[in-house]
Parts: C-alpha cells; sequence; structure tokens
C-alpha cells in the first residue's frame, strides 16, 4: 500500500481527518507509524498483536512505580512506547486490510485498561486517590459521550479537544518524569491538570454533539 492509499484509508477510518494536509508535526507522526506498520505487516504480525504489546507496556507502568526516582522515568519510556503501539495497530490493521470492528473494539478497551494503569502509577506515587478516580471518571465519561453520539448519528469526530488520547499521553509522561525529578507533589498536580483538561474536553464535546444533534 502507498502512503497516498494510507493516507485516504486511515482519513476513512479517523471522520474524514487527512493526514495529508495535516501540521507537519501530524503527518510526520502518522507517516512514520505508516512505515513501521508496513515493516510489522510484512513480517505477519496482526494488529491484535500490537495492540496486546501495547497492553502489555502499559501494565509494566504500575508495576515500576514503587521503584520511585528511576521506576517512574521508566514508566515514562513505558507510556511513550505504549502510545506508539496504540498508533502502529491502526497503522497495521490498515496496511493488512485486517481492519475490523471487533479490532476496533479491544483497541477502544485496551486504551481504557491501558489508561487505567497509569493512572494507577500516579496513585502508587502519591497522588491522592480521590483526583486519580476523578481524572479517570472524566476521561472515560469524555469517550463515553462520544461513542454515544457517533451511535446516535454524529458522522464526524464531533471536535478535536484538549483532552484527546496524545494529551492524556503527553500529561501522563510529564507527570511521570515530574514526580521522579520533584516528588509526589507532582504526582497530585498532574491529576489536576488531567482533570481540567478533561472537563473542559468534555464541554468542547457536548458543543460540538449538540450542534449535530440537537435538531435531530
Amino acid at each position: 500500500m502507498t502512503w497516498d492509499e494510507y493516507a485516504v484509508a486511515w482519513s476513512r477510518l479517523h471522520g474524514g481527518f487527512n493526514p495529508s494536509t495535516a501540521m507537519p508535526v501530524v503527518r510526520g507522526w502518522v507517516h512514520t507509524a505508516y512505515t513501521i506498520g508496513s515493516f510489522l505487516g510484512s513480517k505477519r504480525i496482526g494488529p491484535s498483536a500490537v495492540t496486546t504489546g501495547g497492553l502489555i507496556l502499559c501494565f509494566g507502568v504500575p508495576a515500576l512505580a514503587p521503584l520511585s526516582g528511576w521506576g517512574l522515568v521508566a514508566g515514562a519510556i513505558l507510556v511513550l512506547l505504549a502510545a506508539l503501539a496504540d498508533t502502529l495497530d491502526g497503522a497495521v490493521a490498515v496496511v493488512t486490510g485486517k481492519a475490523s470492528r471487533l479490532g476496533y473494539v479491544y483497541d477502544s478497551v485496551a486504551d481504557r485498561l491501558g489508561e487505567a494503569a497509569w493512572l494507577l502509577a500516579f496513585w502508587l506515587a502519591g497522588a491522592p486517590g480521590g483526583l486519580v478516580v476523578a481524572a479517570g471518571a472524566a476521561s472515560w465519561l469524555h469517550e463515553y459521550v462520544r461513542a454515544r453520539a457517533t451511535a446516535a448519528g454524529m458522522t464526524e469526530i464531533g471536535v478535536v479537544t484538549v483532552a484527546e488520547r496524545p494529551v492524556r499521553v503527553i500529561v501522563a509522561i510529564a507527570g511521570l518524569l515530574g514526580t521522579a525529578a520533584l516528588g509526589s507533589f507532582l504526582a497530585q498536580m498532574s491529576m489536576i491538570v488531567w482533570i481540567f483538561l478533561a472537563a473542559t474536553g468534555l464541554l468542547q464535546l457536548t458543543v460540538a454533539v449538540r450542534r449535530q444533534l440537537g435538531d435531530r
């Protein structure tokens, strides 16, 4: 599959967003996923195997968190690798023609479980349990509203909010590294930032859903 063919197929699976015309950083990220995904596909590695690998990486984050300093740094690296795997499973699915509704569901569930593992790591690193639970609930609600709106007839992703998964990845990585350097106070602040972004994103998404479905 050529890059142009991949871009068209990727766009069809992502609400019509065309990576070929995106900003250089986004285009470069998607093109890198296409390149690596093509290699994995040529080795007959399926998208579900990549998703599972990413989920295992996520589970490693809370396992390392109690080790403090270097353990949190290693956890941040695992979050980055898991985020890459989350991009690659879709790339492999498109390149190999193995994109499926079951795979989509599995990928979504894996994303939620992976983020739960990251949040558990913050709790183990000293963040208050209430903030951790609130952060998880806010992100879950963000994704749930979008999923229900899509099922109700919203034909696109609605809006790219400030609380999308890439943003959560950045907050998790920065938070773990900050906690490793400055202590549990940064774990608490990371959860506050996570909640604020999730709440703002939910508001953005609610406005978009109302705009698209309010007259139906």
